[in-house]
């Protein structure tokens, strides 16, 4: 199986229809937040530092994953509508696409939050060394850089945003 991670940015996947139907068949509606809020242009994943991203096993559209400003958390990213389909997990893909949305935020911030929905999104972000931090609306934080021993003394100065040339 060929594993393709493609920047997505003029506009969403014809398969996304497909992915949608069945995060709302499990019970998650964070796709559907995804397809309304681009269709709106409320979130275009088009800030600095934003990305979405689309993995594709054999062409064909198996997840999708974002990451957008962290607005509780002053220069952080947050991931976003991060969802691949039940058929293609265990196969490496969401980490794929998980690795591929760190790496790019790297260039941007040492720290990054999610929201886990469940028990097994908090394994999963867990296993890619996200740590339990329950607040500001997100479940789980990441520091990319660690610039202190003490990681409780950590506080937003510790994330900055590049500037602009």
């Amino acid at each position: 199986m060929t594993i393709d991670i493609l920047r997505l940015r003029d506009r969403l996947p014809q398969e996304i229809a497909d992915l949608e139907s069945e995060a709302r068949w499990e019970g998650h509606r964070h796709v559907t937040r995804l397809i309304d809020e681009w269709s709106t242009g409320a979130v275009r994943f088009d800030r600095d530092g934003e990305r979405l991203l689309g993995a594709y096993a054999d062409g064909k559209l198996a997840g999708i994953g974002g990451m957008t400003v962290e607005t509780a958390i002053s220069g952080a990213l947050r991931m976003r509508r991060f969802y691949i389909r039940p058929a293609m997990r265990g196969r490496g893909i969401g980490r794929m696409l998980a690795l591929a949305l760190l790496d790019h935020a790297r260039s941007f911030c040492i720290v990054v939050t999610v929201h886990a929905g469940n028990d097994g999104a908090a394994k999963f972000w867990e296993s890619l060394g996200f740590q339990p931090h329950g607040r500001d609306g997100h479940t789980h934080l990441l520091e990319l850089q660690h610039h202190s021993d003490d990681t409780a003394a950590w506080d937003s100065r510790r994330c900055v945003t590049p500037r602009s040339p």
